[in-house]
């Protein structure tokens, strides 16, 4: 027009437009990482991350498919961009530390489709120790319930990193971790077609997550997801074209990702960053990334540790079932006239046995599998109604030992397993739960073995993640802890429910009951990967290391030392530990069983003294409230001595240092029992020499040390 001004704002538009498109960063508090943010061609939002000046992810898009036309995947603009920070410190109610420090730099990116009146805001949350970030879908009038096809979020690396993995799969994390370069990833080498195919794994180029990375030049690299709710977990698939990864979701029923409706949210993605490798395992960013809390007066909320009937069944000293009549209904059946097999293991004979251990020596509580019906008939039959928590075997008088337990000071753990029929597990729960309460439980061990009910639903997927926080939430209602096994791997939702103690979640000790069973560089592993997410219920302290209980199994044993057994209460952590093994074996050895009733479960503080994936781990840990502290170490296959400065003890002080050793012979194969036990006096400026045996360990506890003890004891040299 004659004035111009038309002109002259279009081209204020256009000046603005391109200047808010341009480059969006912002650093860590520590100026150690850096973040830029990016529209490229046709509206595609990127991002990449840097360390030290050097990029850890090159660019990589961002993007959401949707049913809904159009998906988030390009033609945005960015509306606003805001910038805050945070630096605060929190306490967990249980955890590896008191403390937490939360301290980071945030970004937040508007988008918008223009022509569909569409928003997303991408959220980056830069710490000290790496990336988190997510999308977020606003209330909006053009998008209130819509249906997610998949997530498309890169993760394109700078070259081709050591991985350390297992096969991407919906249902399954039961598995050993395989160590190649990214480009050598095949899921399904060595599985047959029938393996794949029960596994659900995904393809040969999809791995899970939390996937550890090496890079060439000794940079270590975790990425995985925080806070998974309301949302299925991530897979990762490989792209070999980009060196990188793209994320993948587990699917439902209709193959579909999620249902959501505004607002609504996906998990933290998380890109951990570290010159060392124990600097991956200090990180607390998944745990900052969950939600505080829910449960306001967390003082019923403790750590346990237990025994119980469960390993005598995996080495075929019991079994679950009392009968060996296949097909039994659970219905109208009177089990009084059902022959026993003599060799059920949840009898109220054997329960008052491991309560009367427990009690001996200290330990919390007794876990009891195989106590209700329906053993008999349950594993891989997609049925709806085989178990309904409450009625006891004949030989389970579950009020006597409530009695017995209470008399003794011990607390009883009861087991739910599911047979994956979830359904029937839900309109049960109440029912469960007081049933656990009116007989005195407070905690429970929930178990999801099979294919899932309702049918089509996967372990992993939107549906089961949401089942599986409304059973803790449930369980929160009666003042129940829970341990669940065969769940999806845990994100760092025990800050939100800390009455969620523990998981399995991947491949535990029962393993090991097997043959080949897991191998020693699977528990250096563990720490890197499954453990990012939370505690696990790896149930370790196996004794009777032959697996000689049955003519057939004579030959077999656990591929470990003792001392390793031992060791394994300080490297996994968990507030939830168990002693697996029968009281009878444990007997044998009360020298060496002397660590794990001493050994804590909650903790002050937790130094990683040394540790790199897949050969070796060593970690002290100062237990809650006192002055003693417990390390211990683990090596691969490899023997392997370690020069260990106790810098960590408090100055001008003597500790007694207890040390349960290999002995020169042990040999995780070859002499897996032979142990050493020697007590020092040491102080802050002691080295500790230790010497690893192949596949074997070191515990070691430290206590101040009295003025007797001072006498007595020479000073380690």
């Amino acid at each position: 027009m004659r004035n111009g001004r038309p002109i002259v704002n279009s081209i204020l538009l256009m000046l603005l437009f391109a200047a808010i498109s341009q480059a969006q960063s912002i650093v860590s508090p520590d100026g150690r990482f850096s973040l830029s943010f990016k529209l490229i061609e046709n509206g595609i939002p990127t991002y990449q991350l840097s360390f030290n000046g050097a990029p850890v992810i090159r660019e990589s898009r961002l993007a959401i498919e949707t049913k809904e036309v159009p998906s988030f995947i390009d033609g945005f603009s960015i509306e606003t961009i805001d910038t805050s920070s945070i630096d605060e410190t929190w306490e967990p109610v249980l955890g590896e530390v008191k403390q937490i420090k939360n301290m980071y730099c945030e970004l937040a990116v508007t988008l918008i489709q223009y022509q569909h009146n569409r928003k997303l805001i991408l959220r980056f949350r830069l710490f000290n120790d790496g990336l988190g970030f997510r999308y977020e879908f606003p209330v909006q009038p053009a998008l209130t319930y819509f249906t997610l096809l998949d997530e498309r979020t890169e993760f394109n690396l700078t070259g081709d990193h050591t991985a350390f993995w297992i096969p991407g799969d919906y249902d399954m994390n039961e598995y050993l971790y395989r160590t190649t370069p990214l480009s050598r990833v095949d899921a399904t080498k060595g599985m047959s077609g029938k393996e794949i195919a029960a596994r659900t794994v995904i393809s040969p180029i999809a791995v899970q997550s939390p996937i550890m990375l090496k890079s060439a030049d000794g940079l270590y690299i975790n990425i995985f997801e925080a806070a998974l709710s309301d949302y299925p977990a991530m897979n990762l698939m490989v792209d070999f074209g980009k060196m990188g990864l793209l994320s993948h979701l587990v699917p439902n029923a209709l193959d579909h990702s999620a249902y959501l409706q505004t607002p609504a949210k996906t998990p933290w993605r998380t890109v951990i960053v570290a010159q060392r490798a124990a600097d991956i395992l200090t990180s607390k960013m998944i745990l900052n990334l969950n939600e505080p809390s829910v449960i306001r007066d967390p003082s019923w909320i403790k750590p346990m540790k237990y025994v119980g009937i469960w390993w005598e069944m995996h080495v075929g000293w019991s079994t679950w079932r009392y009968a060996d009549t296949n097909n039994i209904k659970l219905k109208g059946l009177d089990w009084k006239h059902i022959i026993p097999n003599g060799k059920h293991g949840a009898t109220t004979e054997r329960t008052k046995r491991y309560i009367d251990f427990a009690a001996k020596h200290g330990f919390d509580a007794v876990l009891v599998e195989g106590w209700n019906v329906g053993w008999e008939d349950w594993f891989g039959k997609w049925k709806e109604d085989v178990f309904d928590f409450v009625t006891p075997y004949p030989d389970f008088d579950v009020a006597e030992l409530q009695r017995y337990a209470r008399e003794k000071g011990v607390k009883m753990i009861m087991h739910h397993e599911t047979s994956g029929s979830v359904t029937n597990y839900e309109r049960r729960m109440d029912s469960a739960y007081s049933f656990m309460k009116a007989y005195g439980y407070d905690a429970v061990k929930s178990g999801y073995v099979g294919k899932i009910i309702p049918r089509g639903e996967y372990h992993d997927g939107q549906w089961m993640v949401n089942h599986y926080i409304r059973a803790v939430e449930k369980a929160a209602e009666y003042k129940i802890m829970v341990d669940m096994h065969e769940p999806v791997r845990p994100t760092g939702l025990q800050r939100t429910y800390p009455n969620w103690l523990a998981s399995e979640a991947a491949r535990g000790m029962e393993y090991s009951a097997w043959n080949p069973g897991n191998p020693p560089e699977h528990e250096t592993i563990l720490p890197f990967t499954r453990l990012m997410g939370g505690p696990m219920d790896y149930t370790p302290g196996i004794f009777r290391i032959k697996l000689d209980y049955t003519e057939q199994r004579k030959k077999e044993q656990v591929p470990t030392t003792l001392a390793r057994q031992l060791a394994l209460y300080v490297t996994l952590y968990s507030p939830l530990q168990m002693a697996a093994d029968l009281p009878e074996n444990y007997e044998e050895k009360l020298d060496a069983f002397q660590f794990i009733k001493d050994v804590s479960l909650d903790w002050d503080d937790t130094r990683i003294l040394e540790a790199e994936p897949g050969e070796y781990i060593t970690i002290a840990r100062k237990t809650k409230n006192k002055e003693s502290w417990f390390l211990g170490a683990i090596t691969d296959e490899n023997a392997r001595p370690a020069s260990l400065p106790l810098s960590f003890l408090d100055p001008n002080r003597n500790y007694v240092a207890v040390v349960y050793a290999d002995a020169p012979t042990a040999h995780y194969l070859k002499n897996p029992s032979a142990y050493t036990i020697t007590k020092y006096l040491v102080t802050n400026n002691t080295v500790l020499r230790l010497k690893l045996a192949p596949g074997g360990g070191t515990a070691v506890s430290f206590v101040p040390a009295t003025v007797q003890n001072e006498q007595q004891l020479k000073h380690y040299k």
